[in-house]
């Protein structure tokens, strides 16, 4: 939350605890819910960026990837199969399948995917950058620029 509030976007965030909910409102608005055992609280809302780091409830996978809005972005990044031989998380229920991120962005036009180990600190994961196609544009690509800034900015 803190880097995209230094720049200048609106930021939402969600966390169950109260206190991780208290220090993040600096950056930003937090709603404090439970949304693995509570309802999602962001029903019927769509942002323009989805931001997802370490963190997998797969019933939750659905409304993360209906929370982006048509022309929005999607990053999500979280641990893999694999990581169970190099650390925490070893639970298979934490660790995605291979092309599981892949399969639950179906919809979504993905500009990058990786499925692999990094090494510093050792970790498998899986990472995906996807973007919600904006519907009704006679037929013009959508733009999504690659690499640093368009010429002229």
């Amino acid at each position: 939350m803190r880097w995209f509030a230094d720049r200048g976007h609106p930021v939402t965030g969600v966390d169950r605890s109260e206190d991780a909910a208290q220090t993040a409102s600096r950056h930003g608005r937090v709603l404090q819910a439970d949304i693995e055992d509570g309802p999602w609280p962001f029903d019927g809302q769509r942002f323009a960026a989805v931001v997802v780091t370490n963190y997998l409830w797969r019933p939750r996978l659905p409304d993360i990837v209906a929370a982006v809005a048509p022309g929005g972005l999607l990053l999500y990044e979280t641990f893999a199969v694999g990581n169970e031989t190099v650390g925490k998380p070893s639970r298979a229920d934490f660790l995605l399948q291979p092309g599981e991120l892949l399969a639950a962005c179906a919809g979504l036009l993905v500009v990058a995917y990786e499925d692999g180990f990094l090494p510093s600190p050792e970790r498998f994961v899986q990472r995906i950058a996807a973007v919600r196609p904006v519907a009704g544009l006679g037929g013009s690509p959508e733009r999504h620029p690659l690499g640093g800034p368009a010429p002229g900015q």
